[in-house]
């Protein structure tokens, strides 16, 4: 391979990056569990940036409940998160040849 086509190939990798990094700042997904009795926020960062609990949930007194509620919201949104990123990065490499194919480490 040439030293251009591979200096072209690396421009395009940071070009991408740039992209992908940018859109990851700016993801925000909601996931709910029980029926909406217990909702959250995620970035694209995957850390919560919100967690709604209502109040009926606390009238059982059931802690196992509460918990499972909260691990199956934090799962969905993390679900969402991989999901809307892979989504993403097809959309951004779709015209970049050799690119589709490379898993990026952290993201999925």
């Amino acid at each position: 391979m040439e030293v251009k086509a591979l200096q072209q190939m690396l421009s395009q990798f940071r070009q991408v990056q740039e992209k992908l990094e940018k859109q990851m700042d700016g993801l925000a997904v909601e996931a709910s569990a029980g029926g909406g009795m217990v909702s959250v926020k995620m970035n694209g960062q995957k850390q919560l940036t919100e967690l709604r609990i209502e109040p009926e949930v606390f009238k059982g007194k059931d802690q196992e409940m509460l918990q499972e509620l909260l691990l199956a919201a934090v799962n969905e949104a993390a679900r969402r998160v991989d999901e809307e990123l892979s989504k993403q990065v097809k959309d951004i490499t779709g015209g970049l040849p050799g690119i589709m194919g490379i898993k990026i480490p952290g993201l999925f």
